[in-house]
């Protein structure tokens, strides 16, 4: 799983990073291989989970979720098991969540179509898994899912 990268892998890894959709001969012309060659290594890329996946990017505004924000839980009980993210994890505004150092235990990132649907969503975390929480609204995003590729 730690094998280095060579700076074939590392072309294949930065092309399929920049479009997924990208075809095998694509990608042999881009890396300087055969079609065959490219087959295998990205295969062994997938294989070694250096590739996890391929998945459309869809605009959350365009699905009618215009409203992201930040939410940061504790537990009220430190005492009770530390389950937050297992409690949430149905919950599909929730989408994704950070185990964090700092005052916080979480950090969720949300997407609801509104403010009193934030509103309703929190009391639901707060709720689910027994935390108190503190929301900050994204205003705009500049920049997002970046990959560093060495």
């Amino acid at each position: 799983m730690n094998e280095a990268l060579d700076d074939i892998d590392r072309i294949l890894v930065r092309e399929l990073a920049a479009d997924g959709r990208a075809t095998l001969s694509e990608l042999a012309t881009r890396a300087g291989l055969s079609v065959s060659a490219v087959q295998s290594r990205v295969r062994r890329l997938e294989s070694r989970g250096v590739v996890q996946g391929y998945s459309a990017r869809i605009n959350p505004e365009a699905v009618g979720h215009l409203l992201s924000a930040f939410v940061a839980i504790t537990p009220l009980d430190p005492s009770q098991p530390d389950d937050a993210p297992a409690r949430l994890e149905h919950i599909e505004e929730v989408e994704s969540c950070y185990s964090v150092a700092g005052e916080e235990s979480y950090v969720l990132l949300v997407r609801v179509a509104s403010a009193r649907a934030l509103e309703d969503l929190l009391q639901r975390i707060r709720t689910t898994a027994n935390v108190r929480t503190r929301s900050t609204i994204i205003l705009n995003t500049f920049y997002s899912d970046r990959q560093h590729i060495p």
